[in-house]
């Protein structure tokens, strides 16, 4: 089986629609999505509305959980006062521009895809199987890993919310983070997704797509979203 999951688009509809393309050209045999469609992007419901046309397999993340909802915090890790600030007003200006019909498709969400592939048993979920919110690095502690995989005891575990990409295997399992195709982290601006090739062995790889990163910067200050949300793009970082 060759899967493609993507995640963490956040209203980005052009990398959304790059990453789509670039997929449909790599013979996939199934796509889902590991969450927060959206968020800090300028089209919260053109990108939920691609994915329901696409009927893309999605699972909740905790920012589709917050504008659902209307909660008062997405469940995001800021770094500092000035990014809470930052994300308070993305998280006000989302809830108040998403439709009450995208709010209704993202609260009808599950929070896990369970599968089988081959031999193998796939469990995809936003942050973690215990938490839509938890942070899961490539560098979490071997205790950890281990709590969650005796309480989920599957073979290939994907998940997104950290927004950076990464393939570690612990204990003869696979722990796969697609990282973001809307919002990237690790200094690298063009969309990422996982292409996971599953046989008798699994074979990862982050295939990156560049878009133009400038019309959605645009479009960010046209929305009156802080224009710090335009810099992050250029930049991908926290």
């Amino acid at each position: 089986m060759r899967l493609a999951v993507i995640a963490d688009i956040h209203g980005n509809l052009e990398a959304l629609k790059a990453v789509l393309a670039d997929i449909s050209g790599r013979n996939i045999d199934k796509i889902c999505c590991a969450g927060d469609l959206v968020g800090y992007g300028p089209f919260p419901n053109e990108v939920i509305e691609l994915i329901r046309r696409e009927g893309i397999p999605t699972v909740l993340g905790n920012y589709d959980d917050a504008v659902a909802y209307s909660r008062p915090m997405c469940g995001c890790a800021f770094p500092d006062a000035r990014a809470r600030e930052l994300g308070e007003q993305s998280l006000v200006w989302t809830q108040a521009h998403t439709t009450e019909a995208n709010k209704a498709f993202l609260r009808g969400l599950p929070r896990e895809l369970r599968f089988r592939a081959g031999p193998y048993e796939v469990l995809v979920v936003h942050g973690s199987p215990r938490f839509l919110d938890e942070y899961l690095y490539e560098d979490a502690p071997t205790d950890l890993l281990q709590e969650i995989f005796t309480a989920h005891p599957v073979d290939i575990l994907v998940v997104g919310h950290t927004h950076k990409p990464y393939h570690r295997v612990f204990g003869g399992r696979h722990i796969i983070n697609a990282g973001s195709a809307g919002k990237p982290k690790d200094r690298n601006p063009a969309a990422a997704y996982a292409l996971i090739e599953i046989g008798q062995c699994v074979e990862v790889t982050f295939p990156r797509v560049t878009y133009d990163v400038a019309c959605v910067a645009r479009a960010i200050q046209e929305a009156g979203l802080p224009a710090d949300f335009a810099r992050q793009l250029f930049t991908a970082q926290e």
